[in-house]
């Protein structure tokens, strides 16, 4: 009988398994860099806390900061789905950014969100390469909502009062990182409120 020339079609490459292989990484590290600190934690026990071989591990990433880049590009993705959410929604757009900022507090003040948060701001002290994609992510995500807020049809906005506004947007919800360490048993629902109607001020001063 003639021998099958037949061939067992080689490894597919699979996108939504890769996809899914990478956020796992960058989850073990999230962890391990705040277990450890950023220069604490090694590309071996990222390996070992991910459960991945050292090689599939820089199949997807090169080095720590490769990982720490991919990490603020998700945040920053993350964000961005935030604001096209409320850039949806049927009420106002001065009021839909009002009525995030319970999600926005919650965010910011989740404990292990805001331990990595601060843990590569103080690696971006010492580090000019975080330090620049920090910075580039920050100006990325202000740009955004100052499209956002120029972009509404229903409010006349002031652009010489913008800027020096989403400053002090920015200003408020970093300070919540902090917050988070300083003082975890703090009064979410009471500290929501007032970051509301400070949100409020702000933005009925740009009209």
């Amino acid at each position: 009988m003639k021998p099958s020339t037949s061939r067992k079609p080689g490894r597919q490459h699979d996108p939504q398994l890769a996809e899914a292989r990478r956020q796992q990484i960058l989850d073990a590290a999230a962890d391990c860099f705040r277990r450890h600190g950023y220069h604490g934690a090694s590309m071996a026990q990222i390996c070992r806390t991910a459960g991945m071989s050292a090689g599939h591990v820089y199949h997807f990433f090169a080095s720590k900061d490769d990982i720490i880049t991919a990490i603020i590009s998700r945040d920053l993705q993350q964000l961005f789905s935030l604001m096209a959410e409320i850039a949806a929604r049927p009420e106002s757009l001065h009021a839909a950014l009002v009525n995030s900022v319970q999600r926005g507090v919650d965010d910011n003040l989740e404990p292990t969100y805001s331990a990595l948060q601060l843990e590569m701001l103080a690696e971006a002290a010492r580090n000019p390469h975080v330090a620049s994609i920090l910075r580039e992510a920050d100006a990325s995500a202000r740009q955004h909502l100052r499209e956002l807020l120029l972009g509404d049809p229903a409010q006349a906005i002031a652009p010489e009062q913008l800027d020096s506004t989403l400053e002090v947007i920015s200003t408020l919800f970093n300070g919540l990182l902090i917050r988070a360490v300083l003082h975890p048993e703090l009064d979410r629902a009471a500290l929501t409120e007032q970051v509301q109607h400070v949100m409020r001020s702000l933005l009925a001063r740009l009209s």
